[in-house]
């Protein structure tokens, strides 16, 4: 690495940003903060850092101050963790004053977080993104104290969706024809998901294929040299087919091996860790379970339903439940490490259980046929005879009516009008 490659990469990242049009998120920047942001690839964490750079400027610093570095830009391979002071040492010879400075994954570089650290130290404004879940452990955490706020970045909420698409919430859109609108956005978002960069394809699945296949290729199988990378397709495959299903790690296992493919309990245990690392997928636990089932026993999730789309063909019910699953855990879990969000399985089965709050909710995609109906209300009512409920919904994709049995009220709600 030379001063002259970070002299250049400096003044294009100046003009991505002055040249940039964005379509601003609902996200709320501290004033004095500095920020490491995470979440899969394409989720709009790079538009993030333009955003607080646009909102610098408005505020008005000069472009001058700003440095805005990707690091997968292939100019910076074979980067060192001992090259990032050339950074500081080309932007020096270019301008006075201390810069403001915007790394995007930053995870290609390893020992990133000890120059974040002397950074902050040195009282810089840092902005950092990256698509490795391992930057928000505890180990990383522990280097950087308390100098960053760390963020999960998910792809569009539905709301964010229908910011990108001008759509602007009357205050009696559920009863005017803006309704329809809603629900009509909603069926794309429902099937498709949230990444930005999709609204510009007419072909979504082909695009969401490309983007798994740039995850799974270079966050996981590469990242991590996996040399049983069909093995590992299996895993993922399988976990979509079983997403509303707990699914144990020897089990996972053994569907794999079905397929006549080698492969072993403690391999599946990395794949998945791995894939998770990714932010490709999140898992809850059992909130009924011993702490070995709830280490061996989790359910498993997509982090977008476009990303899970691509696996299923008839894939309603599976959508449904994931879809819940993105906007519960995105509310009340901030990490693996301290979890509010769960599900309940022990003789009842609740689709999510947030115990600090007395929640349950179930995800069913229609409730019309009776035995659909008794079960997802009598497992609401098995659950509050056992853990007092303060509130109960069951989440449908069009239905909406209020249930009241055993003194407990079970609030019906479409996904539409939920998210």
């Amino acid at each position: 690495m030379n001063k002259d490659v970070f002299k250049t990469l400096i003044k294009e990242g100046q003009e991505e940003i002055q040249d940039v049009e964005l379509i601003r998120r609902r996200f709320e920047f501290e004033e004095q903060g500095r920020y490491v942001l995470v979440g899969v690839r394409q989720a709009g964490k790079s538009y993030l850092l333009y955003q607080r750079a646009k909102m610098m400027l408005e505020s008005g610093h000069d472009i001058s101050e700003i440095v805005y570095i990707n690091f997968d830009d292939e100019r910076l391979l074979g980067m060192t963790a001992e090259d990032f002071d050339l950074i500081l040492q080309a932007y020096s010879t270019m301008y006075d004053g201390k810069p403001i400075l915007f790394f995007d994954e930053i995870q290609n570089i390893e020992g990133w977080e000890h120059f974040a650290r002397r950074l902050a130290n040195q009282k810089y404004m840092v902005f950092i993104t990256g698509s490795n879940a391992k930057m928000l452990s505890r180990d990383i955490a522990t280097v950087l104290g308390a100098r960053f706020f760390d963020e999960k970045v998910f792809p569009y909420s539905f709301r964010e969706f229908l910011d990108a698409n001008n759509i602007t919430l009357k205050p009696d859109w559920e009863h005017s024809r803006q309704r329809n609108e809603v629900q009509r956005f909603f069926a794309e978002y429902f099937r498709w998901g949230g990444f930005p960069e999709l609204f510009l394809y007419r072909n979504k699945r082909h695009w969401l294929n490309g983007l798994y296949e740039k995850i799974i290729l270079g966050d996981v199988i590469l990242r991590n040299n996996i040399k049983n990378d069909h093995a590992l397709r299996l895993a993922v495959k399988r976990l979509a087919e079983n997403v509303k299903q707990p699914l144990a790690y020897n089990r996972l296992a053994n569907l794999v091996k079905s397929t006549g493919v080698s492969t072993n309990t403690a391999s599946i245990i990395d794949y998945v860790r791995y894939v998770k690392e990714a932010c490709l997928m999140f898992t809850l636990d059992n909130y009924a379970s011993k702490f070995v089932e709830k280490e061996t026993i989790k359910k498993h999730y997509f982090v977008d339903n476009g990303l899970l789309s691509i696996f299923l063909n008839d894939a309603d019910t599976s959508l449904l439940e994931n879809l819940c699953a993105i906007v519960l855990y995105k509310r009340y879990n901030r990490g693996d490490d301290s979890p509010r969000l769960y599900y309940y399985n022990r003789n009842i089965e609740v689709d999510f259980y947030i115990p600090d709050e007395h929640i349950a909710i179930q995800a069913s995609y229609d409730i019309t046929d009776e035995a659909t109906r008794n079960r997802e209300v009598n497992a609401l009512v098995q659950l509050n005879a056992l853990e007092p409920l303060q509130q109960a919904l069951i989440i449908t994709f069009d239905q909406e009516e209020i249930i009241e049995k055993d003194g407990l009220t079970i609030n019906v709600v479409p996904a539409w009008k939920w998210v």
